[in-house]
């Protein structure tokens, strides 16, 4: 998929989500549509720095982007049940404990500050605690067979790198919605906002994948953006312990607003290394 056509795409389903959201407006009312568009913001700006990581599990294994299109594929359709599960356990768990949002609180704090002062590495995902352990429940052979994730060989049946790809990106995203739903829970714990923001965001990651894959190194400061808003979520979620309580306007114009200028200070450097 070029850039052009990707950008494309990434454009309507931005535009399918806010239809949706005047939607929410007409038949739910005003409060429950910033609800929604907090929560899709939050999520979209969390989805970049997953999908950074997507790049380079890629470019670990070698995998052309041919093959790369199935995987998102199937990774997309896992993430929607994945996010049904945790939206339901998670608002469950709030409703019977509202003190745990204090505690995604701090785990957001926490999380955000990692990734603030984390170095980049180049990992070695073949080398992956995740693959040795498939490994041990089914053999993985060494090169790609086309887009199979399983083949048979002297009637003994192997998982393909491609299934190992597929394993990894699933389980990052449930490491990835451990941050991105509590954060979501600073906006609202209505279970129909907070899993329709996350599945509409979900929706346009595949294509948004081939626009950073291709301009990533355009955007490599996005991901401090990203920190300072679960930072934010977190300080939100914790605060409340106090009862105080930031509006649903203000958290909706603070993190736009933080990810704009991550964006703009990212283009911004870009350039200047690009000349210089």
């Amino acid at each position: 998929m070029t850039a052009k056509r990707a950008l494309a795409w990434v454009a309507f389903w931005i535009g399918l989500a806010l239809a949706f959201n005047v939607g929410i407006y007409f038949f739910m009312g005003k409060e429950k549509a910033l609800e929604f568009l907090g929560g899709y913001i939050i999520e979209q700006s969390l989805s970049i720095d997953n999908l950074f990581l997507f790049i380079i599990v890629f470019s670990s294994f070698g995998i052309k982007s041919e093959y790369q299109r199935r995987v998102l594929n199937y990774g997309i359709a896992g993430a929607i049940i994945l996010r049904l599960v945790f939206v339901i356990l998670g608002v469950t768990i709030v409703n019977m404990f509202h003190w745990i949002l204090y505690i995604f609180g701090l785990i957001l704090i926490i999380s955000g500050a990692k990734m603030m002062f984390k170095h980049e590495e180049n990992a070695n995902f073949k080398e992956s605690r995740i693959i040795k352990i498939l490994g041990k429940i089914i053999p993985v052979t060494d090169h790609l067979e086309g887009e199979k994730f399983f083949v048979k060989k002297n009637n003994v049946l192997y998982a393909t790198p491609l299934l190992a790809i597929l394993v990894i990106i699933e389980f990052t995203d449930i490491i990835f919605a451990i941050d991105s739903i509590p954060a979501i829970f600073s906006i609202t714990t209505d279970p129909f906002i907070v899993y329709t923001s996350n599945i509409f965001a979900i929706m346009g990651l595949r294509s948004m994948y081939f626009v950073l894959g291709q301009l990533h190194e355009k955007f490599k400061y996005v991901k401090y953006g990203v920190a300072l808003i679960l930072i934010f979520t977190g300080i939100k979620l914790s605060i409340l312990f106090f009862h105080i309580e930031i509006p649903v306007e203000a958290s909706l114009g603070i993190i736009f607003s933080i990810l704009a200028l991550s964006i703009i200070a990212s283009l911004a450097f870009s350039k200047k290394e690009s000349t210089t």
